[in-house]
């Protein structure tokens, strides 16, 4: 089994790849810091997993094209679970921040699904986006992050009627405030003091995608909500 995560260096992507790390799976980790991707690569392993680093930042149209060339003509499973928050009201956000935020959390996840698609459909997989509770509904503060990730929702709902005759799965999972360093990131732009305690933990997100990915076809699990009690 192949699969391909990006954000897996920390967080849920990371929490992720130590879930599905099983003899038989290959897992090509994508990130920006090849230290931290190189950890998670041998705990992979230890699992009995095989692990490949592809330290990229996939926000550079070049870096992406790279990193899409080298994948495997076989993909069975897809995790889109990088991106980048910035709050701020309607009338203060910067537009540069906007569109960062588009870049990364719409136009990155939508590009390389496009160029893994063949691979998808070759294998019948699965293709996961990791959004976001903001992707279901927009707060005070939180237009440009939200914005995004109803977008971000477009595409996963759009692919998944299109590629249903391919014989590729779609899922969005929708966790809640979870105990990530986006979130302490999170916590800071609020102002308010980051406790971890009082979140999801990545590993309880983790476990419920291994769920997805392990549930045989033709069943599917469009969608997945997790928030903290």
């Amino acid at each position: 089994m192949n699969i391909v995560a990006t954000g897996a260096s920390s967080g849920i992507g990371a929490a992720t790849a130590r879930a599905l790390a099983v003899p038989g799976a290959t897992l090509i980790l994508n990130g920006r810091n090849e230290a931290a991707l190189a950890g998670v690569a041998e705990e992979v392993r230890g699992l009995g997993a095989q692990a490949e680093v592809r330290a990229a930042d996939l926000n550079d149209d070049a870096a992406l094209d790279r990193f899409a060339s080298g994948l495997p003509d076989r993909i069975d499973v897809l995790i889109h679970s990088a991106g980048v928050v910035q709050l701020g009201p309607v009338a203060e956000l910067d537009v540069r921040d906007l569109d960062r935020q588009f870049r990364v959390n719409v136009r990155v996840p939508f590009l390389l699904t496009q160029r893994a698609l063949p691979a998808l459909r070759a294998a019948k997989g699965l293709a996961v986006f990791v959004n976001s509770g903001a992707g279901l509904r927009a707060n005070p503060e939180w237009s440009g992050y939200a914005a995004s990730k109803f977008a971000l929702k477009a595409i996963a709902d759009a692919l998944r009627a299109e590629e249903a005759e391919h014989g590729v799965r779609v899922t969005t999972v929708y966790p809640g405030r979870t105990a990530t360093p986006m979130q302490q990131e999170v916590r800071r732009q609020e102002g308010k003091p980051y406790d971890p305690a009082a979140f999801v933990t990545p590993e309880a997100v983790a476990d419920l995608i291994a769920g997805v990915v392990r549930t045989p076809p033709p069943a599917t699990v469009p969608d997945l909500t997790v928030r903290p009690a």
